[in-house]
């Protein structure tokens, strides 16, 4: 179950533009890593601009040359040594050129590996260096904290690359490795801030420099989310988020509407009230609750119906934990799945759909906190206890696009299909999936066959929205704008109440037209049709540090966190907002600014 328009694994979007809660906003990340992290930061706008398929940003990176300013980073200011310079010659020379002797000599040290040698010669010429020559004082500054640096002395890099830095404010070299040095001292705020100037200033094309920003990102936006969606008061999504959740199901007996006999006759008061349920049933309460949009009452009914035992006990666990998970409350769903993984029922279908259903959410929401290996197990389980259950196949494929196992991914689609072939969702899902095989691959063929399977879909299943809005992220990606932008007012004919489908159309304007003033007025559309949608606040979060706008950036990027579902998609958020306070610091202290729109 993806969250749409969020990246998946791969780097791209999510593929499925159906609401999901259980997914995070960046899942799992790949085992086999390596190579440069593809980054969704704000930090990086002063990269050339790439919109991939759902138009979500990402930011192009180009390895640092061989030989490039990252490889020499580990050594002096890298100036060759020379001979010692003779007594004579000496008293000849300007205090800058004995200086610069000194300095050459404690290069030759750095290099043999004498490094108290190396810190005596640095001292020296900054000691005979006069005070006006900036620059060549800070280099000397900079070449003793490098030895420092070998000694593992951090404190004094730091002070060293301070002095640098004070002398000649865009030093790179001083400050990645004053960057460095925080990081070492676990000063991640102020490794961020130095680090991101580096950035700024090398045009975001060093690879060093980039790991690095990526990693401070990564654990500074771990922190603040770990504090923060522990002490998180619970929030209700939309009922158009909900709606679309409880869509993604077929076999749901929790999902389904109350059946004849537990409702008292259809009997309204001259106001019109809705029936009350004849039974004095929590569950069937809260059901009734769910028909009439009353999501905040359900999570207390069904706990009345597990206090007191009840006849339905095990579809309250279920409808209990379904809503824990939308309000991301996992903690308190997990005790509540775990039961009903591990009931009998004396009505034995009814029992494997609820643990089979038990198992999907839960496999979901393994997958949510990047531990893949026990959301596959729960999604094997569920087919092995309700092997007829669309639904298993239908979520575990979903899961293997997540894990790039995209041919398991089909074959799961396929047998979804098979047990409903009127699901429209699946055969649309099915045509993404071999869209992105044959899109990685290159194989202009396959392409072509996927784009006409998508025809094909749209055609026997026009009601279908999702099958739309996926056409449209393909011909998005084929650079077929014009019809891409027709999808998407499809998908809006069908659900004008989509918040997503706006922001995805939005960003089309951006990459298509370059329309600025259209993206964001389609983007400020979707938060007034939906003012929980995170995703329509990141989104325009990101164009505002686009625009240079980073107070409002910030801003949007806070809302956003405030409505986070889980808490790995709470620290990606904190990423972006971090990178875009770093860089309000920075252009106050440097006057370093990247590219805007």
């Amino acid at each position: 179950m993806l969250t749409p328009g969020k990246p998946c694994s791969s780097g791209d979007p999510c593929p499925l533009p159906c609401c999901r809660i259980m997914a995070a906003s960046k899942p799992v990340e790949s085992s086999q890593g390596g190579g440069m992290p593809r980054w969704q930061l704000a930090l990086a706008i002063g990269a050339p601009l790439l919109l991939g398929a759902g138009a979500v940003y990402w930011w192009s990176r180009r390895r640092a040359r061989k030989g490039g300013p990252g490889d020499k980073r580990e050594t002096g200011d890298g100036s060759p040594a020379t001979p010692p310079i003779d007594s004579k010659a000496s008293d000849e020379m300007s205090p800058l050129d004995r200086a610069q002797a000194a300095k050459n000599k404690g290069n030759k040290y750095f290099k043999a590996g004498k490094y108290e040698q190396a810190i005596n010669c640095y001292t020296e010429a900054i000691s005979l260096c006069p005070s006006e020559k900036k620059v060549d004082l800070s280099t000397f500054y900079q070449n003793r904290a490098a030895a420092y640096e070998q000694q593992q002395k951090w404190e004094d890099v730091i002070q060293d690359c301070t002095k640098a830095v004070e002398l000649n404010p865009r030093y790179v070299k001083a400050l990645f490795r004053r960057a460095k040095a925080h990081e070492k001292l676990d000063n991640k705020k102020q490794c961020l801030e130095d680090v991101t100037a580096v950035c700024i200033l090398e045009g975001f094309q060093n690879q060093q420099s980039m790991l690095l920003a990526d990693k401070v990102l990564k654990l500074l936006g771990k922190e603040k989310a770990k504090d923060k969606y522990k002490n998180r008061e619970p929030l209700m999504p939309s009922p158009q988020f909900i709606k679309s959740y409880f869509s993604s199901f077929t076999d749901d007996i929790i999902s389904q509407p109350l059946l004849k006999g537990e409702k008292s006759d259809e009997d309204k008061d001259k106001e019109g009230e809705a029936a009350e349920v004849k039974e004095k049933s929590g569950y069937l309460k809260a059901k009734q609750y769910m028909e009439e949009e009353n999501y905040d009452k359900i999570i207390s009914e069904c706990t009345k119906e597990i206090e007191a035992r009840g006849k339905y006990m095990a579809e309250a666990l279920l409808l209990r934990a379904t809503f824990y998970l939308l309000i991301g409350n996992a903690a308190g769903a997990k005790p509540d799945l775990d039961q009903v993984v591990s009931m009998e029922s004396a009505n034995v279908k009814v029992g494997q759909q609820l643990r089979a259903n038990a198992l999907i959410k839960r496999g979901s929401m393994y997958m949510q906190q990047q531990q893949p290996q026990l959301s596959t197990q729960d999604f094997n389980m569920a087919a092995d206890i309700d092997p007829q259950n669309a639904d298993v196949y239908h979520h575990r494929g979903q899961l293997k696009i997540l894990l790039d196992q995209v041919a398991e991914a089909v074959s799961d689609f396929d047998e979804c299909i098979r047990l409903r072939p009127d699901s429209a969702l699946a055969q649309a899902q099915k045509c993404f999936a071999l869209y992105r095989q044959a899109y990685t691959g290159s194989n202009s063929l396959q392409v072509q066959t996927a784009m006409n399977g998508f025809e094909d879909v749209i055609l026997r299943f026009p009601r279908c929205a999702e099958g739309y809005a996926l056409f449209a992220q393909a011909l998005t990606d084929q650079q077929q704008f014009g019809k891409a932008d027709e999808m998407y007012d499809k998908c809006i004919d069908l659900e004008p109440d989509n918040a997503t489908t706006y922001v995805h159309k939005g960003l089309l304007q951006l990459q298509w037209k370059q329309d600025l003033d259209k993206g964001l007025e389609l983007i400020s559309k979707a938060i007034e049709i939906d003012n929980k949608c995170d995703f329509a606040y990141e989104t325009m979060g990101t164009i505002e540090v686009q625009r240079g706008n980073l107070v409002k950036a910030i801003d949007m990027f806070n809302k956003a966190i405030n409505l986070a579902k889980s808490e790995m998609e709470m620290a990606h958020l904190y990423s972006l907002c971090d990178a875009a306070y770093a860089q309000t610091e920075v252009a106050k202290k440097y006057g370093l600014k990247p590219p805007t729109l």
